[in-house]
């Protein structure tokens, strides 16, 4: 008996200590973090990502559309920053970009996209120098992991080497954590997000295993590789399989034959309880992702009425967070939009029939860049338009889209495509290019000709 009783004492000892000394789950004590398949709050409430990608990085000016986006419904926006390869969102516009998705009550995943496609796309940079970027702004991020979703680098591996991302990715998540970041961490599939090699889909486990603190999530773009029903269904399902994590962290949609099936993306969403934010709310050089026209939301396209007013969109399915209350208690804050820091020139105001153009620099790099012109129509429809201007100091284009542009010496000249000619009156078109520079890449004066 008295040995029984020992062996008894010493069990309820050791079971007493297992409760002083348990320490739980390993992740952040508070903030979003991981349990199982879900992305669960603090408090230990599911919270499933609905919203919208913001290109905030290239239109630092459209503050307004965090309220916007809010007032679609949305309760997560995606933001994109850079750290140097468009230009650089600083500490004091991170610490700002963060401000505006608490007041509009949206949980904010910030993305840098300066990784995006390296290993094919000579200008983007390593998920190392990603995860440098992110150090340089721990100071306004910790504190923050009840609100912000770090997704480390945008697409970090383009069709070159995939299978490079593996190693790439377990040594950017270690580095995060060695450099104390608690934060829930997201990391995009390589093949530009699409993963159509599967080297994530094969190697998951391995990425969820390297962080300590158990406290990531994985995130496949959908384009044009997920076209049908069956291949969407299928790659969801090896997620659902092995117990992992996964949000949608882009998709299209189907705008033409072969492209995205959103509507199975949304429908599966919906049934699996998986996050997704669509790409995007507005300003792309090409517009047909657009979801709002010239980011009015008083506007949207096809795209956005899919994403907003869709059957399972985000009116009919998004909840917000319940760290800022079940629901909004109030009207979203919409700030005035500052000044934009673009440098662009206009032409002066147009006659009736006739059109301005604006040209403006969204990136650039050593001997390249890219550049925007967005055309508007005057007083009165226009069935076509034209656009010229000389170069003063070498610059030359190589590529366009959303515009037939052709060369002779500096001049330049940029002519509608069957699909954006016709304009009504005020109404807008955009394209866009790339070019080269040496020196100084001022910005030309336009000239814009309506028929």
């Amino acid at each position: 008996m008295k040995r029984k009783l020992t062996v008894l004492a010493t069990a309820l000892l050791a079971a007493a200590a297992a409760v002083l000394f348990f320490t739980g789950p390993a992740y952040a004590a508070t903030g979003l973090h991981i349990v199982g398949r879900n992305i669960v709050e603090s408090n230990g409430s599911t919270f499933v990502m609905r919203g919208v990608n913001h290109p905030h990085a290239w239109y630092a000016n459209r503050t307004g559309s965090f309220a916007d986006i809010k007032a679609a419904g949305a309760n997560t926006v995606r933001v994109v920053l850079s750290g140097g390869r468009w230009t650089t969102n600083t500490a004091s516009d991170v610490t700002n970009v963060i401000s505006l998705c608490k007041q509009n009550k949206m949980i904010c995943v910030l993305e840098n996209h300066d990784t995006t496609g390296y290993g094919e796309d000579g200008a983007a940079y390593t998920l190392d120098q990603a995860v440098n970027y992110w150090i340089g702004l721990k100071s306004v991020l910790v504190g923050q992991e009840d609100y912000v979703v770090i997704n480390i680098g945008n697409e970090p591996i383009g069709n070159t080497n995939p299978g490079q991302w593996t190693a790439a990715t377990v040594a950017a998540i270690q580095k995060m954590r060695t450099n104390g970041f608690e934060h829930l961490l997201m990391v995009d599939a390589p093949n530009w997000g699409q993963d159509w090699t599967y080297v994530m889909r094969d190697n998951g486990q391995t990425i969820l295993d390297a962080d300590t603190k158990k406290n990531t999530v994985l995130s496949i773009h959908m384009y044009a590789v997920f076209n049908t029903s069956s291949s969407i269904v299928n790659y969801l399902d090896t997620f659902q399989s092995k117990g992992w994590p996964l949000v949608i962290g882009e998709f299209g949609w189907q705008f033409a034959s072969g492209e995205v099936d959103d509507a199975t993306i949304l429908s599966e969403a919906q049934k699996r309880n998986l996050g997704w934010l669509g790409w995007s709310w507005s300003g792309n050089t090409d517009p047909i992702l657009d979801m709002t026209t010239n980011f009015d939301a008083t506007q949207l396209t096809t795209w956005g009425q899919r994403i907003v007013n869709g059957a399972y969109g985000l009116k009919a399915t998004a909840k917000q967070a319940t760290i800022f209350g079940s629901t909004p208690t109030s009207s979203p804050t919409h700030p005035t939009d500052s000044p934009s820091p673009t440098p662009s020139t206009t032409t002066p105001p147009p006659p009736t029939g006739a059109c301005t153009a604006t040209y403006a620099v969204v990136g650039q790099w050593g001997g390249g860049f890219q550049a925007d012109v967005k055309v508007t129509a005057g007083s009165s429809a226009i069935k076509g338009w034209t656009v010229s201007w000389t170069y003063g100091n070498g610059q030359t284009v190589s590529q366009a889209w959303n515009a037939t542009v052709t060369s002779s010496g500096s001049s330049v000249t940029a002519r509608n495509v069957s699909y954006n000619g016709s304009l009504a009156a005020g109404a807008s078109a955009q394209f866009g290019f790339l070019g080269a520079w040496n020196g100084t890449n001022s910005t030309p004066t336009l000239t814009c000709s309506a028929s």
